[in-house]
């Protein structure tokens, strides 16, 4: 084992530090409860009927699925860790896909296609990104393309990492108030006053508010307080209807069956793997500096995006969905100062049981809304304020500087807000009636704010004439 190495007092474990096994096990557990609500959140989100645009399925058919999606996070994370980018990263369902599912969900449904024919089409448009993306990777392309990003690009492009993801954060801490303060309230103290004088709160600060904070809504649920459709009410359903293991290959390889292509869906999705690359450039800058290691290397940024295509093929074969990085346990490594991947490695580990021991799934997913909506509302926020550093990185006296940043910042806000709107879906339909795959690549990229401000960003830092020195460049 390592000792801590704090590099000027930024972090207190590095890269290649190896904590003592008990603490880098309760550190990555730390990391996979973090995770975990937003894993969750999509085979919750996509699986059951719903309001309608869900797949229909039943409670067995959810619980395989949330399995696969563990599983399949666990491994493309040891992939990532090990012989990607080789950061701290977590990776997870990536919500830039969100849009491509929707629309092929609706589109089989409307064939009358069931929940399981839905996930082969995915599956088959996930293996064909999947493959595109390695071949960015590994090729080194995707490398090359850092020499035109400078930091007035990619400085927004963190910064909408964060606050992209806004309509997690209070909308979720607001189904019960009281417990999501309570839970933010925890993180600060620990992190920011306790961590001061005791190392305990320096290490665990967000495993230490979530274990309180689900405490007293078990308190809370076994006393009668609360009724079993309050929002902070712990339910084990989940546990009782999960199995104990998932290791026969009929379960695990493809459960949902083989895989089917369509040229439409192949299309939305790759729109999804464009947001989902250019959101993980992002990531990887936002991961390095956390964990003290600086800007990462073009090979790095090469490996990253190659493994996650690794990552995402794999998902294709064992069922779940395409997985990218997660902001979520970037923002851990900033407020922990813990960036050794060998706790990243332990977790994708606990990942894979996770995984294969469905009990144990069940039970970190009965973690209440509030509590997951408050850890967000912490969490989002260091991510954005990342992305303020990393601007500052470029000469902001330079007013092209200010432009292209602030044009790019709001974009991203605001044409995925147009693309959301009625004016929005009626030009979208329009398109349709010239092309269905521009349609649904438009609509992909439009609605996700990283990819917006990427672009436009990059357009804009590559003609609008300005010294390396001024764009913050070496």
């Amino acid at each position: 084992m390592n000792e801590p190495t704090e590099a000027n007092g930024t972090v207190i474990y590095g890269l290649d530090d190896k904590p003592p096994p008990g603490r880098a096990l309760v550190l990555a557990i730390q990391h996979v409860l973090t995770m975990f609500g937003a894993t969750v959140a999509v085979p919750l989100m996509l699986g059951p009927e719903g309001d309608g645009s869900g797949m229909g399925m039943d409670r067995q058919q959810v619980a395989i699925l949330i399995s696969s999606v563990m599983l399949c996070s666990g491994l493309a994370t040891l992939i990532q860790v090990t012989f990607g980018s080789r950061l701290p990263i977590i990776q997870g369902v990536s919500f830039s896909f969100l849009a491509a599912f929707l629309a092929i969900i609706a589109a089989v449904k409307a064939e009358g296609g069931d929940a399981a024919e839905i996930m082969q089409y995915i599956a088959g448009a996930v293996l064909v990104g999947a493959a595109i993306e390695i071949t960015i990777g590994f090729s080194g392309l995707f490398g090359l393309i850092r020499r035109a990003l400078s930091p007035v690009v990619i400085g927004p492009v963190i910064m909408l990492i964060g606050l992209a993801l806004y309509n997690a954060g209070a909308p979720m801490a607001g189904t019960y108030w009281p417990i999501s303060i309570l839970t933010i309230v925890l993180i600060i103290v620990f992190s920011y006053v306790l961590a001061r004088r005791w190392r305990l709160f320096r290490l665990f600060p967000i495993l230490l508010a979530i274990l309180i904070s689900v405490g007293v809504c078990v308190l809370m649920t076994v006393s009668g307080v609360i009724a079993d459709t309050h929002p902070a009410f712990v339910h084990t359903e989940h546990i009782a209807a999960s199995s104990w293991l998932r290791i026969a290959p009929s379960e695990v390889i493809m459960p949902w069956g083989l895989p089917k292509f369509h040229l439409g869906f192949v299309l939305a999705v790759l729109a999804g793997y464009l947001a989902s690359m250019i959101e993980s450039f992002g990531d990887y800058h936002a991961c390095s500096q956390m964990a003290g290691a600086g800007d990462p290397t073009p090979q790095q940024l090469s490996r990253g995006i190659g493994c996650e295509g690794v990552g995402c093929a794999l998902t294709g074969v064992l069922g779940g969905f395409s997985s990218t990085s997660y902001s979520e346990n970037i923002g851990l490594v900033g407020i922990t100062k813990v960036g050794s991947r060998f706790v990243v490695q332990i977790s994708a580990v606990i990942l894979v049981l996770l995984g294969l021991f469905g009990k144990f799934g069940a039970m970190a997913a009965s973690i209440p809304i509030p509590i997951v909506g408050g850890l967000y509302c912490a969490l989002f926020g260091l991510i954005s304020a990342v992305g303020i550093r990393e601007l500052a990185r470029a000469d902001l006296n330079v007013d092209r500087n200010l432009f292209i940043a602030g044009f790019a910042l709001f974009m991203g806000l605001s044409v995925p807000a147009y693309f959301n709107s009625d004016a929005g879906a009626a030009a979208l339909e329009q398109l349709g009636t010239v092309s269905t795959g521009l349609r649904d690549v438009v609509a992909s990229i439009g609605k996700t704010g990283m990819a917006v401000a990427a672009i436009l960003g990059l357009i804009l830092d590559n003609t609008i004439p300005a010294t390396r020195r001024q764009r913050g460049m070496p």
